[in-house]
C-alpha cells in the first residue's frame, strides 16, 4: 500500500506535472527551432511573442466573460485562441517587414540578426507590460479538475489522492494534435516541403523556383501560432505575468539547444528532458521517501535538491553541460 501511495505521490507531483509543463516548453522550443532552421538565427524575442500572443488571448477572453460567452466545462480561452495567434500574426508579420526583411536583404550575418531580435524583444516586452500591466493576470475559467484527490482517494482507498487539473489534460492534448498538424504540414503539403527545402540548402531552393518570401512569411505565421499556443496554455496553467515569459526564453532555448538546434524532433525531446529535469530536482522527495522507507529511517528533512526559486538554473546548467560536451545536441541540429 505505501508503494502505491509513492507511485501516485509522484505521479501527482512530478509526472503530470512534468509531462504538462514538457508540452509547453516543446511547442515553444519548435518555434525557436524553426525560426533557427529556416531564417537562420536564434530569435531572443520568442519569449515575449509567447506574451503577447497570450495577452491578446486574455484581452479577448474578457471581453467575452463579460459578454457571458462561455465554453462550457471548458476554459474560455479556447474560443479566444485563435484570435491571439491572429494577432501574434500581425504583429510578427510588421516586424519582419519594418526590421528583418532589411538585414535579410542586406544579408547580414547571424549575429547581427541575433542582436536585432534582443532589442525587438525590449520592445516588445516593454508593449506587452504598458497594454495590460507587469502584474499576474488570471484568465482561466471552467472546471478546475479532470480527477479530484479526495474522488480518488475515495475510489481507491489510498491515502494519497492524484489530482490532474483540466489545463494540464488541455494542455498534454493540444501538444499531441499540434505537434502531429506541424508534421504533417512540413512532410506533407507543398509549402512544407519548400520550407524544408529551403531550409536544406537555401541556393539551390531558390534555383527550384521556391519563393524566399513566401517560406518567410509561412514560417512567422507558424511560429506566431505555435507561441500563443504554449504561451496560453501555459498561462492558464499557471497564471500571466509577462515578465515570467521573459524568463521562460532560458529553458526554452535549453530545450532547443539540448534536442539539437533546428531539429523539431530534438525540441520536443528536450523540452521534456528540460522540464523533467526542473521539477525532478526542485521536488520536495520527504513524503514519497516517506512512504518508500523503513519507519524510524524517514527523512526529517525536505529531502530538495534545489528550491523552486531556483528552477532555471537547472535549465542553465544543462544548457551549459551540453554546450561542452555535444554543441550540436541530442539530435544533430540544423534540419527542418
Amino acid at each position: 500500500m505505501d508503494l502505491l501511495n509513492a507511485i501516485v505521490a509522484i505521479a501527482n507531483y512530478v509526472l503530470v506535472p512534468a509531462i504538462s509543463y514538457g508540452s509547453q516548453l516543446a511547442l515553444g522550443a519548435l518555434g525557436v527551432t524553426l525560426i533557427y532552421g529556416i531564417l537562420r538565427f536564434s530569435n531572443f524575442a520568442h519569449g515575449d511573442t509567447m506574451a503577447f500572443g497570450t495577452m491578446v488571448t486574455v484581452l479577448v477572453t474578457w471581453w467575452f466573460q463579460s459578454l457571458g460567452v462561455s465554453f462550457g466545462p471548458l476554459p474560455t480561452a479556447l474560443l479566444a485562441l485563435p484570435l491571439g495567434i491572429l494577432g501574434c500574426m500581425a504583429l510578427l508579420l510588421v516586424t519582419d517587414r519594418a526590421v528583418y526583411r532589411f538585414y535579410r536583404q542586406q544579408k547580414a550575418k547571424p549575429v547581427i540578426l541575433v542582436i536585432v531580435s534582443m532589442g525587438v524583444m525590449f520592445i516588445m516586452n516593454g508593449l506587452v507590460r504598458f497594454i495590460i500591466g507587469p502584474d499576474d493576470q488570471r484568465f482561466s475559467d471552467g472546471a478546475r479538475f479532470i480527477i479530484k484527490a479526495r474522488e480518488f482517494k475515495q475510489a481507491t482507498g489510498l491515502s494519497e489522492g492524484l489530482a490532474i487539473k483540466t489545463t494540464q489534460g488541455i494542455t498534454i492534448v493540444t501538444a499531441v494534435v499540434v505537434v502531429a498538424l506541424l508534421f504533417w504540414f512540413l512532410n506533407r503539403t507543398r509549402t512544407g516541403k519548400s520550407m524544408r527545402a529551403y531550409s536544406d540548402n537555401e541556393d539551390l531552393a531558390l534555383l527550384s523556383g521556391i519563393n524566399p518570401e513566401r517560406v518567410v512569411l509561412y514560417t512567422w505565421m507558424i511560429v506566431a501560432a505555435l507561441a500563443t499556443i504554449a504561451g496560453v496554455l501555459y498561462g492558464l496553467d499557471k497564471s500571466f505575468k509577462p515578465f515570467v515569459y521573459f524568463q521562460l526564453l532560458l529553458p526554452i532555448f535549453a530545450s532547443a539547444i539540448v534536442g539539437g538546434l533546428g531539429n523539431p524532433i530534438g525540441a520536443i525531446a528536450g523540452g521534456f528532458i528540460i522540464a523533467f529535469s526542473e521539477v525532478t530536482i526542485t521536488y520536495a522527495w520527504k513524503k514519497v521517501l516517506g512512504y518508500l522507507m523503513p519507519e524510524g529511517l524517514q527523512p526529517e528533512g525536505l529531502v530538495q535538491l534545489l528550491s523552486t526559486d531556483y528552477k532555471f538554473a537547472v535549465s542553465f546548467v544543462i544548457l551549459l553541460i551540453v554546450l561542452l560536451f555535444r554543441p550540436t545536441g541530442l539530435f544533430r541540429g540544423k534540419a527542418v
